[in-house]
C-alpha cells in the first residue's frame, strides 16, 4: 500500500479535534510529514505531540518541501487560495476544508494551477461522504415525483458540543499584522463576491454561507441538482442570526433554514417528500465524531405504513472522506467534491444574497 505523506497547515481546532486524530487511524495510508500555523507555541506543542520535526510558520514554505504528497489546508478561509494554488504548483495534492474560497476568480485559479499541475484537488464536504447520505441518495432516486423538501441547519454554539469533550489549545502568540492581513483579505473578497465588506450585513450573511450554510446547500446539489433561482429570503431581525431561504426547482419548492442560537443542540438534515414515501439524513454535531449520521425512511404501501431508521456504519464522515482522497490519488480519479463541484455553491451563495436585497428594496 503506497503510503503518503501528509503537510498540514493550521492547528485550530478543526485540525485538534478531527483531522490530526483522523489522519492517525490511518497509519498504512498517511504519515505525518509537517506541520504549520502561524502561532510558535501550537506549533511546538503538536510537533511534539505527533512527532513530526518539520515546523513551519509560513505555509508557503511548508508546500516547497520535497517529500510531502499531499497538503491539507485546515486555516482561515482568507489563505485557503493562496495556499492551495501554491501547493498545486509545487506539484502537491490539495484537501482544503471549506469552503474552498470566497470568489470565482479564486476558484478558477486553483482549477487552472491543478490541472497544470496534474494534481487533485478536494473540498472538505465531509458530510457528503456520510454513509446514510450515500445510501439516502439511493432512496430518493426511487421515490417518485419530490413533492417537497427541506433543509435545515439549526445549532448552538461549537463550545456547546467542543468543551465537554476536547481540550482544544487556543493560540494567544498569533502576530497582529497578520490578523490585519486576514480581515483585509476578507473585505477584498467580499468587495469582488458582493460588492460589499465585511462590516455589512451581506457581509456577514456571506461567510455564514460559506461556512456553515455551504455543508447544507453542497448536499442539496448532490441529492436535488441545482434551483433554478431562488424565490425568496428573509433574515431575521431582532439580534439572532437565523435566515430562511425558498429555493425553485420548478416542479416543487425546497425551503432552506438555518441559524445559531444559545441551545445546546444540533438539528442538520436534509428531507426529502414524495407521495408515499419520505427520506431524511440525520446528522449530528462533527464535533463527536462518533455520534452517527442517520437515515429516515417512511413509506406506505397500500394500507401498509413502515418507518425505519438505520445507521449503515459507525465510521464516521471525516474517516470515509480521508479514504476517498487517498483512492483519488492512488487510483488516479476526480473527486466527487472537486473545485468546478464547488462553484455551484458560489452560485448559490450570490443567489441568495441578491433574494435578500431585493426584499430588502
Amino acid at each position: 500500500m503506497r503510503k503518503l505523506s501528509a503537510g498540514i497547515i493550521g492547528l485550530g481546532e478543526v485540525a485538534q479535534t478531527i483531522h490530526l486524530p483522523v489522519l492517525e487511524l490511518y497509519p498504512e495510508q498517511f504519515g505525518i510529514g509537517a506541520l504549520c500555523d502561524a502561532s510558535p507555541s501550537l506549533l511546538r506543542q503538536f510537533g511534539a505531540q505527533y512527532g513530526v520535526e518539520n515546523l513551519y510558520t509560513d505555509a508557503l514554505e511548508l508546500v516547497k518541501q520535497p517529500d510531502l504528497d499531499v497538503i491539507l489546508i485546515l486555516n482561515s478561509t482568507e489563505y485557503h487560495h493562496e495556499c492551495a494554488v501554491a501547493a498545486a504548483n509545487a506539484g502537491k495534492h490539495v484537501l482544503v476544508e471549506k469552503p474552498m474560497c470566497l470568489t470565482m476568480s479564486e476558484a478558477d485559479s486553483i482549477i487552472e494551477a491543478r490541472d497544470r499541475n496534474g494534481v487533485k484537488v478536494m473540498v472538505g464536504y465531509m458530510r457528503r461522504y456520510a454513509a446514510p447520505f450515500v445510501q439516502g441518495l439511493k432512496e430518493i432516486q426511487s421515490i417518485g415525483n419530490i413533492h417537497y423538501a427541506r433543509v435545515r441547519d439549526i445549532i448552538g454554539p461549537n463550545h456547546a458540543f467542543v468543551a465537554p469533550v476536547h481540550r482544544v489549545q487556543r493560540a494567544d502568540d498569533i502576530p497582529q499584522a497578520l490578523m490585519a492581513d486576514r480581515k483585509a483579505r476578507a473585505n477584498k473578497a467580499l468587495m469582488e463576491a458582493i460588492g460589499e465588506g465585511e462590516e455589512s450585513e451581506y457581509g456577514d450573511v456571506y461567510f455564514m454561507l460559506c461556512g456553515l450554510s455551504s455543508h447544507d446547500l453542497s448536499a442539496m446539489r448532490e441529492a436535488l441538482g441545482m434551483p433554478r433561482g431562488v424565490i425568496g429570503a428573509k433574515l431575521s431581525r431582532n439580534g439572532a442570526f437565523f435566515l430562511n431561504v425558498i429555493f425553485d426547482y420548478d416542479a416543487f419548492t425546497v425551503t432552506f433554514e438555518t441559524g445559531i442560537d444559545e441551545q445546546g443542540r444540533f438539528d442538520a438534515h436534509l428531507e426529502v417528500y414524495g407521495a408515499h414515501k419520505s427520506v431524511r439524513v440525520q446528522y449530528d454535531t462533527p464535533y463527536h465524531r462518533e455520534a452517527p449520521a442517520t437515515l429516515h425512511v417512511v413509506a406506505t404501501n397500500g394500507e401498509h405504513f413502515a418507518e425505519t431508521t438505520s445507521r449503515p456504519t459507525f465510521k464516521d464522515p471525516y474517516r470515509l472522506q480521508l479514504e476517498h482522497l487517498y483512492d483519488a490519488i492512488v487510483n488516479d480519479f476526480m473527486p466527487k467534491t472537486s473545485p468546478e463541484d464547488y462553484k455551484q455553491d458560489l452560485v448559490l451563495f450570490r443567489m441568495i444574497i441578491d433574494a435578500l436585497r431585493r426584499s430588502n428594496r
